[in-house]
């Protein structure tokens, strides 16, 4: 295969993904992030990265939104929610995040492809992807030609953008009023 027929390959494997998404989870997400005093944002690796993306927008958007481990992160409180982004649910920094969040008394939303999962045990409410594991041996037999977790994380990439929209929906925003708040010193 060449890359353009690579690249064909991926587009079918998301667009196969997103049937597999629960619209209730997805509208649940929607709902809890609007009804939190601000939104806090964690995940290891790749998965962290898009949950980066993910505050990012939701900043632009006017939400009070925070990456978990940056010096200018405020304290989370028990009027807030922690999503957390990971596919296999045991990366052991998330799972102490989450029985931190827990013990403050905030809510916890798990974006993974896992819900079994130690962190998704420890969840308020879950978010399943679909997508094969880093070591594509256990836990699915959802299958893709991607290495790793490739495919969960771009699903979890465009399953928050697809939040964003449904935000900007229910919100009334557009895109020239989010664009306000782009970062003006880079």
């Amino acid at each position: 295969m060449n890359t353009t027929q690579y690249l064909k390959e991926i587009i079918a494997e998301l667009s196969h993904s997103v049937d597999l998404i629960d619209k209730q989870e997805a509208e649940e997400l929607v709902n809890k992030i609007s009804d939190s005093k601000k939104v806090f944002v964690g995940g290891a690796g790749r998965s962290g990265f898009m949950a980066k993306s993910f505050a990012m927008r939701m900043m632009h958007m006017g939400i009070d939104a925070y990456t978990i481990n940056e010096t200018v992160t405020p304290s989370f409180e028990k009027d807030d929610i922690l999503i957390i982004a990971t596919g296999s649910g045991e990366t052991k920094s998330l799972v102490t995040l989450a029985e931190k969040a827990k013990d403050i008394g905030g809510k916890i939303a798990v974006v993974t492809l896992s819900p079994e999962s130690t962190v998704g045990k420890l969840a308020d409410f879950i978010i399943k992807l679909p997508g094969a594991p880093k070591d594509q041996k256990t836990g699915t037999d959802y299958k893709t030609i991607q290495p790793m977790g490739s495919l969960f994380e771009q699903t979890s990439l465009l399953f928050y953008d697809a939040v964003i929209l449904r935000f900007m929906d229910k919100k009334g925003l557009d895109t020239n009023k989010m664009y306000g708040r782009h970062a003006n010193l880079e």
